[in-house]
């Protein structure tokens, strides 16, 4: 393996150097670290460093702790990397180690003697539930642009997420483990060659969700220089807890505890009940689309929180940095529900009120019917849910999970006074993708824009105009990543101008660049009236 290649001795007492050898060593604030170059050339990597210590134990729900100093070189090795408890779907990989104490970081620095990169800081995706590290890896984007990159961990389901606004589990564990990140990459990336003055904070599904409340926090001001949130936003029905105190209860009934209503004995149930016993309740195949945890507006307990107030309410007031943005979906994001379409249709049918996202609200059950009437209407021309209309079953979850929130998003920023952001529908497919069920047609889906920039295995394998596609993906997001700019000025790329009023244009990513206008078109203003109408505020917890 890679990491067993030739290294050579270097004093600790040295700050950075390259070598003829295949390592090289860095000295971080906590100590040396050495991190190897990859058998393919042309960058090396720096896997598994603590940025901060997850407590454990009764102080599990708590802030992050400061990360663990050494004298020796660290090695930093694609071994036993560290990922932070959650449910397996097929178990944990030979090379990882799922424990509570799981906060580390992985560092991508190109070869190169240059100084003072770009850098970019990548929040993985997975519901708030799953993922890690090394989930996806951006090795070909490094090594074709001089970036330095970061990924990392984070606490996740109710590790990272269970609020109920006590003093033992405050809320939002997760996220700020992701500002202790933030905070440890400004103290030591310019030890690896990056520049601290130019962070882009870049993030998948919730991962997007995750870097668009990043940006919003208080916590966070002076820790990023540009955004990019790809499939995900602070606006989404899922990215913040509706009442987070409820869903504690409930979970803590599903799990057999009967006296929820003891604030603190649900605290001391929690604090003593095994992270492992958590994970059988489903968070995954919500009909509201909700993922049980997420991140909390905190209730103020005298100490630092990463959210105080609902994301809604802080862009309507403009307070958060307006810094240049690169945001967007993928043409077909609710190919993420086709699997559900045979248990969902008839349920469908039967309460389509059901699938409503969890952040709405109605007076009484008469309304909510009204509405559902509506929205049925407006997507299924008031026939029933069925294999004749499965694309209109995926233009509902497209907007429902990820697209009306995005568009929301946009739309309060500009009129916020952003004029830096950049919008894109991603849409490529070519003949590798699979049809979606009962057609023949094929759509980008979830994420598929990440994927086209992050790597996957052998891309000779791919399509050749897949190929060409990730290579132009690759260099749109690295344009971003260093000029704050998908298309720089005198790029050959159609020119691409940043999303004014009405949420246009935004960029139709696929063989061909195609600027177009209104994003989400007529769907987008359907669901700015229900909106409008029915919006149901998050709230704390209020113990």
């Amino acid at each position: 393996m890679w990491w067993r290649l030739l290294t050579i001795c270097v004093c600790a007492g040295i700050v950075s150097g390259r070598s003829t050898s295949e390592s090289l060593l860095v000295n971080i604030e906590q100590g040396p670290v050495r991190g190897y170059k990859l058998p393919q050339g042309g960058l090396y990597v720096f896997y598994n460093i603590p940025y901060a210590t997850a407590p454990i134990g009764l102080q599990k729900f708590k802030s992050p702790l400061p990360p663990p100093t050494w004298t020796e070189p660290f090695e930093a090795i694609k071994k036993n990397i560290k990922m932070c408890p959650q449910l397996t779907f097929g178990g944990v990989p030979d090379d990882r180690i799922m424990q509570e104490d799981c906060l580390i970081a992985n560092v991508y620095v190109p070869d190169t003697e240059q100084k003072n990169l770009p850098v970019v800081v990548y929040i993985h995706g997975g519901a708030y539930q799953f993922g890690h590290s090394v989930d996806l890896e951006p090795t070909n984007l490094i090594r074709t642009r001089n970036i330095v990159a970061v990924t990392f961990n984070y606490r996740l389901g109710a590790h990272g997420f269970l609020c109920l606004g006590t003093k033992g589990i405050p809320g939002n564990a997760g996220m700020k483990d992701q500002v202790a990140l933030l905070r440890w990459v400004q103290k030591n990336i310019a030890q690896f060659g990056g520049n601290p003055n130019d962070v882009t904070i870049d993030g998948w599904s919730a991962g997007a969700s995750a870097v668009d409340l990043v940006m919003l926090s208080k916590t966070t001001r002076g820790l990023f220089h540009k955004v990019i949130p790809e499939s995900g936003s602070s606006t989404a029905s899922f990215s913040v807890q509706i009442d987070p105190l409820a869903t504690a209860k409930r979970v803590a009934k599903e799990l057999r505890f009967g006296d929820v209503d003891n604030i603190e004995l649900l605290e001391e149930f929690f604090l003593n009940t095994p992270l492992e016993s958590l994970w059988s309740v489903d968070t995954f195949n919500s009909k509201n689309s909700s993922v049980i945890f997420s991140p909390c507006i905190e209730r103020d307990l005298g100490e630092e929180m990463f959210l105080d107030d609902h994301p809604i309410k802080i862009l309507k007031s403009g307070d958060y940095p307006k810094v240049p943005m690169l945001y967007g979906i993928a043409e077909m994001e609710g190919i993420f529900r086709a699997g559900h379409f045979r248990i969902w249709k008839d349920s469908m049918n039967e309460r389509f009120s059901d699938f409503f996202p969890e952040d709405l609200q109605f007076v009484d059950e008469d309304e909510k019917k009204e509405v559902a009437g509506k929205v049925k209407q407006f997507y299924f021309d008031d026939k029933p849910v069925s294999e004749n209309n499965v694309l209109s079953y995926i233009d509902y979850f497209t907007d429902v999970m990820f697209g009306y929130g995005t568009a929301k998003a946009i739309q309060m920023q500009v009129e916020a006074g952003n004029d830096q952001i950049y919008l894109y529908i991603y849409g490529f497919t070519d003949e590798t993708d699979n049809y979606i069920i009962h057609t023949n047609v094929r759509g980008a889906s979830h994420c598929a824009q990440t994927d086209a920039v992050m790597d996957q295995g052998d891309e000779n394998r791919l399509s050749v105009e897949r190929q060409k596609m990730k290579a132009v993906m690759r260099d749109l997001w690295g344009n971003f990543i260093t000029t704050g700019k998908p298309v720089p000025d005198g790029s050959s790329y159609p020119a691409w101008p940043p999303v004014g009023g009405d949420r246009e244009p935004y960029m139709y990513l696929t063989n061909n660049l195609e600027l177009r206008r209104s994003f989400l078109g007529d769907r987008g203003r359907f669901w700015d009236q229900i909106y409008r109408n029915h919006f149901r505020i998050p709230i704390p917890p209020r113990p």
